[in-house]
């Protein structure tokens, strides 16, 4: 079920058999010549949807921009500053609380939201030990779950795509986007090479080191079919994976 297309009572309802929501979060960024500007935030939102589709899984709308400052070279990439994320985050966590939710699973597209989102985690704990003291408000638990780290991926990433895979625009993230937008899948793309690598600095200095957008990946390899395979290996692991977290594991 989807928040956005759920009714209060629909919520109210829920609340009585789960107070587990998940939470999709991403980027707005380029993704070289061949992959979309919300392939970040694209990415956990289809795979989310999937597990509402399978499995009583309520799911809030995507936090679609997220720390992507490194990007701002390349038009059409959009940032928070990472005490914007934070408040962003604090605010949902603090809005759904309030109806009863207890426990927030984060499913992230983003490697740079990481340490951001972490801090928010941190500050909402904070929030809980130092403001809550004689409050008959629950206990408030979220986990954090990049979805690129799910079982079999990198097995299968490596099968499909080997070193081509790369560390921005991979392989796998294109795949799965197109998968899920096959209308509108750049496949007619090639690449003479790999992408090179190196380290991420401001934004001049990454549109200078990467000028086509992309970090050692050759996306000319991506494939509609490869996205399937991915979300059809992805899936039943974070369905696990969230199910668990739902139930009061860790």
């Amino acid at each position: 079920m989807k928040l956005q297309l759920a009714t209060w009572q629909d919520i109210e309802a829920y609340l009585q058999r789960s107070t587990a929501i998940l939470v999709p979060v991403g980027s707005t960024e380029q993704h070289g010549p061949s992959g979309f500007i919300g392939t970040d935030a694209l990415c956990p939102e289809i795979l989310a949807n999937g597990l509402s589709e399978e499995h009583d899984v309520l799911v809030a709308p995507t936090i679609s921009v997220g720390m992507a400052q490194h990007h701002l070279g390349f038009p059409g990439s959009i940032t928070l500053r990472p005490s914007t994320l934070i408040s962003v985050v604090l605010d949902w966590l603090n809005s759904l609380a309030r109806h009863g939710f207890t426990r927030f699973y984060f499913l992230n597209g983003h490697g740079g939201n990481v340490a951001t989102l972490t801090a928010a985690f941190s500050e909402l704990y904070a929030q809980s030990s130092l403001n809550m003291s004689g409050s008959n408000r629950p206990g408030l638990q979220c986990k954090l779950r990049n979805w690129w780290e799910a079982p079999g991926l990198k097995r299968l990433s490596g099968e499909l795509f080997g070193a081509d895979e790369g560390s921005h625009a991979t392989c796998s993230e294109v795949s799965l986007t197109w998968y899920a937008y096959p209308e509108r899948a750049r496949t007619g793309i090639r690449f003479d090479e790999r992408a090179p690598e190196g380290p991420i600095f401001d934004a001049e200095d990454f549109r200078r080191r990467y000028p086509d957008g992309r970090m050692g990946s050759n996306p000319g390899r991506a494939s509609v079919e490869a996205g399937k395979r991915i979300y059809d290996t992805v899936l039943p692991g974070l369905a696990d994976d969230y199910l668990k977290f739902a139930a009061g594991g860790e």
